[in-house]
């Protein structure tokens, strides 16, 4: 603003009087004084207010400092760390504004970013993954039991409001329907439970295609869960489509199709009588209906019966001379060394070879599966194997 330093008061004053005077207009009286029309309204609003002392200048000083606050939130901070030292920053963050009040209060963020600095971060480091290894490709179905498929076709209700989740097997080979189990969710539990039925009347097949959710895939890395590892421990092997490729699975995909059709879509009106209806469909199916992929015959007129019984005992896996064992607890970890290593929850209470290697590297294996590999200077996770089709 051009004011004269030695009289900036006076012209303000003088300003103000001739605008309450009225001889001049506003337009000309900002020419005169060289200034714009809003300090002009805005030295006669502070003249309104205050009078003559409205017109002096004032501290410029702020009224509050952020560096100062954020000095006091991470004091804060860090005494709340100390009293609890496995909190994240969303629990700290919770507590420290149900104390102090939401004003200024730092970020999720800021404070992720403070606990990082300071050293003070409870999250584990993340790990790159490790040997990526290539899947072979999808076994073919050259005869029976040598490939069965499974899925869970979308959930339903029945008529009295009871949701099912249908778990589907069928044959690849033979087309035949082994199963439709209506379960309450699609938990590892009930899961297993269907499949050490369906081997101890069908027998084990060679190998298990499914998909990548849950229960059957983890997703990513070895993509095993509790369920499929035992299926590993069993002596099949798994098979998961590619993510986003149902069509690898086309046939099952068509078989859900059909029971939507004729069963799914006019639910029974109880969880009892829908499996009943779903048995009785299946049989028809299976000696009644006639596939084009099998030259019109029945799916039960191709079926046979299978050699591989379903073991009373699984031994426990055995691991070349010069590799180490590890048990995998409850909660995925193995002890190295005075050290606690994340390897996976689904091979729980199973034993784990480690195979050396360059260094002081270690290839951990679940049997004939790359798990990922070990590094002694690193701590927490294993560098878990990428499993994955193609290039």
């Amino acid at each position: 603003m051009p004011w004269k330093f030695t009289q900036k008061e006076e012209q303000r004053f003088d300003l103000v009087r001739q605008m309450r005077a009225g001889h001049l207009s506003v337009s000309e009286l900002c020419r005169r004084f060289k200034i714009s029309r809003q300090t002009a309204y805005k030295w006669r609003d502070l003249y309104r207010r205050g009078g003559l002392e409205g017109l002096r200048d004032r501290s410029r000083r702020p009224g509050r400092f952020a560096h100062l606050t954020s000095l006091l939130w991470r004091r804060r901070l860090r005494r709340w760390r100390q009293r609890h030292p496995s909190w994240g920053a969303r629990k700290l963050r919770h507590e420290l504004v149900r104390r102090f009040g939401r004003g200024s209060a730092p970020s999720v963020a800021s404070i992720t970013r403070w606990l990082r600095r300071w050293g003070l971060s409870c999250g584990r480091p993340r790990r790159r993954g490790g040997s990526r290894v290539k899947r072979r490709p999808l076994r073919r179905a050259l005869r029976c039991h040598e490939v069965w498929t499974v899925d869970f076709k979308g959930w339903f209700y029945t008529a009295d409001g009871t949701r099912v989740e249908p778990l589907t097997v069928r044959d690849l080979y033979s087309r035949y329907g082994l199963a439709i189990a209506l379960l309450r969710r699609q938990s590892i539990a009930e899961t297993r439970r269907e499949f050490e039925s369906l081997f101890a009347q069908h027998g084990l097949p060679k190998c298990i295609r499914c998909d990548n959710g849950k229960p059957f895939g983890a997703g990513g890395y070895s993509g095993l869960t509790r369920l499929s590892a035992w299926w590993v421990k069993l002596g099949i092997e798994v098979d998961f489509i590619t993510p986003g490729r149902p069509c690898e699975n086309g046939a099952h995909e068509q078989f859900h199709g059909v029971y939507k059709a004729e069963v799914a879509a006019c639910p029974a009106p109880t969880l009892a009588e829908q499996q009943a209806q779903s048995n009785r469909w299946l049989r028809d199916y299976n000696y009644k209906r006639p596939h084009e992929a099998l030259n019109m015959k029945r799916p039960g007129e191709v079926f046979g019966k299978n050699r591989r019984k379903m073991p009373g005992r699984v031994a426990a896996w055995s691991y070349p001379a010069g590799w180490q064992r590890r048990r995998v607890k409850a909660n995925g970890e193995i002890s190295w060394r005075g050290q606690h290593r994340y390897v996976g929850e689904a091979f729980e209470g199973e034993d784990v070879g480690l195979k050396p290697g360059r260094g002081q590297h270690w290839r951990i294996y679940f049997g004939p599966i790359l798990v990922g590999e070990l590094r002694e200077k690193e701590t927490g996770s294993i560098r878990l194997a990428r499993h994955a089709r193609g290039g």
